[in-house]
């Protein structure tokens, strides 16, 4: 059989995508199943279709970023893809990006890895002196396929709630026939997968069996990525939107899955380091401080500047032509940037000046944000002016609306344009999809949950949720948490650490549903507006700029009217019917 026929049989019930390979292997999609198996790397050549449906979001939606659906940015080209969000234009039929299709793809491409291509023997390789290798770093394919397939998942559930449990091969009918799983099922699933694979699938691509591994292998899964996963799912299963009734054995689980990656990190010498060098996708796949930290990287499967040009400021200066404003970050996460005192901008204790407003403030605002009076980046030679007509200011068409621009995931030395004198030039981006950090912060929430308290331990654990917190600030610079906050002080100190620590990662838009706190976060949304007086200083005025539509059923998407056509027993969400 054909194994184009057999990836068309597997596939019938999404539309094929043609996706870049970021570990630069080839994609061998139309040749037959026998081609297939009878050599180590086209089989693996599968892995890399699989590999290339993983999710990242450097600017997904023409430019804008998933932040500019909630109160981390705006996006400064208006009528784009991603007001839809908030607008009142969502719908089935307008459902806000192809996630459906594109992991249900990935899913069928495990699946036919695992019921055609697994188990296979290489026979006419057996006298190779590297066979034994090969085989090695073969047999783990099956758990990365696995691993791949209960990552889809994930984000299936977190996105949709309970979606078709998909785990075999099949034609389109049967596909099309498949009833929604409830959420119970699909995170079951994944736990039990994340269970059944963590203890084989290989903890080192550096050595598979004494066969030399190429650089590019360093995006694979390994089995810290398996108990990421099983963390991170974890946490989402046991928070108040799949977990209504407050199950508290779901705090548990989760608070044993997140300390269970800390302690399998730091057993591994694993540690947070230098917070910038996370994000620069040019070396945090090969510098050892950010590998320290990064537990698993999204790599992209080509240089570019396209990020850049997305969001580099406006009317830059020092040759070449500017950038197109992008996603702005707003007042609303300024503002969650403590001073670095410890102390809340709101306390009138804290010393900070409205009108010197970036003076003293926690340093991860700075390598997060562009502010007024910065120079940034390389190529722009003169202070960034983000107040009312300066250069990089409104009402310049796509200036910031917000007065910031984004600097995190942003590489400041690339330059978008050419001039006289230098050509354009590109960068690597790896989108960082589990790191360190965030599983600190997990197990605080996690174990807050369970506990009751911010200081203390339930369960026999012994860290407290202050403890996991503090050792995320301390990388900052940041002092330890106040003693003594009541629950709920705690509770908003942990979200804006997360906020904070997280920002542009693409957490913030599923954690605020996850909580159900959308009332309370999305809805007004905040800037600075900058006026520079005739004294050449500056008068900061914070401001609303925009009201955001928010309805409870956009908790979860809805299912794209296409797939709820074609499929006779799936049922849309609640609310979009």
């Amino acid at each position: 059989m054909k194994l184009k026929n057999i990836v068309l049989s597997a596939l019938s019930i999404v539309t094929l995508a043609s996706c870049s390979d970021q570990m630069e292997y080839k994609e061998f999609s139309t040749y037959d199943a026998e081609y297939i198996k009878k050599k180590f790397e086209r089989a693996g050549g599968l892995l890399s279709t699989i590999y290339a449906d993983l999710d990242y979001d450097f600017g997904n939606y023409s430019g804008a970023m998933l932040s500019s659906a909630t109160d981390e940015s705006v996006y400064s080209h208006s009528g784009n893809a991603i007001e839809s969000f908030y607008n009142g234009s969502w719908s089935p039929t307008n459902a806000n990006g192809s996630l459906w299709t594109t992991c249900y793809h990935g899913i069928a491409y495990c699946n036919l890895f695992l019921d055609e291509f697994n188990g296979l023997k290489f026979e006419d390789y057996e006298l190779d002196k590297n066979y034994d290798a090969e085989m090695y770093q073969y047999n783990n394919y099956q758990w990365e396929a696995r691993w791949a397939r209960a990552y889809f998942y994930f984000l299936l559930v977190r996105q949709y709630g309970g979606v078709p449990l998909i785990v075999n091969n099949m034609s389109a009918d049967e596909a099309n026939a498949q009833p929604r799983a409830t959420v119970e099922e699909i995170f079951k699933f994944i736990d039990d997968e994340c269970v059944a694979i963590k203890d084989t699938i290989t903890k080192d691509y550096g050595d598979l069996g004494n066969l030399a591994m190429s650089p590019a292998n360093n995006g694979r899964a390994n089995n810290l990525a398996v108990l990421a996963l099983r963390a991170r799912a974890a946490l989402y299963h046991a928070s108040p939107l799949f977990n209504p009734d407050n199950n508290t054995e779901l705090w548990r689980k989760a608070a044993e899955a997140n300390y269970a990656v800390i302690t399998e990190c730091t057993s591994r010498g694993m540690g947070l380091g230098d917070y910038a060098g996370l994000f620069k996708g040019d070396t945090n796949w090969s510098d050892a401080a950010a590998m320290r930290e990064i537990i698993f990287g999204r790599r992209m499967p080509t240089e570019t500047n396209t990020f850049e040009r997305y969001n580099f400021p406006v009317g830059m200066s020092g040759g070449g032509a500017g950038g197109q404003g992008g996603n702005c970050p707003t007042q609303n996460l300024v503002d969650a940037y403590e001073m670095t005192n410890g102390k809340l901008i709101t306390d009138p204790e804290s010393g900070y000046d409205p009108q010197n407003p970036y003076k003293g403030r926690d340093k991860r605002l700075a390598l997060t944000v562009a502010c007024n009076g910065d120079t940034w980046p390389n190529v722009n030679t003169t202070p960034l002016e983000t107040f009312i007509g300066g250069v990089h200011g409104m009402p310049t068409t796509y200036a910031t609306t917000t007065g910031y621009y984004l600097r995190k995931y942003v590489s400041e030395s690339v330059k978008i344009s050419a001039d006289g004198s230098t050509a354009a030039t590109t960068s690597k981006h790896v989108w960082v999809t589990f790191r360190l950090a965030e599983f600190y912060l997990n197990y605080a929430e996690a174990m807050f949950n369970l506990s009751g308290s911010g200081y203390s331990a339930a369960n026999g654990f012994t860290m407290t949720p202050e403890y996991a917190i503090n050792i995320v600030r301390r990388r900052a610079g940041q002092p330890n948490l106040p003693a003594g906050l009541s629950s709920s002080d705690f509770k908003s100190r942990y979200e804006n650490e997360r906020f904070v620590e997280l920002a542009f990662e693409g957490h913030r838009f599923f954690d605020v549903r996850r909580w159900k706190e959308a009332d309370k976060y999305f809805k007004t949304i905040r800037g600075m507006q900058i006026t520079k007086n005739a004294d050449n200083a500056f008068t900061y005025t914070p401001t609303v700029i925009e009201n955001r539509q928010w309805q409870d059923k956009m908790y979860l998407f809805p299912i794209p009217q296409s797939e709820i056509l074609k499929a006779g027993n799936l049922t849309q969400n609640p609310g979009w019917e």
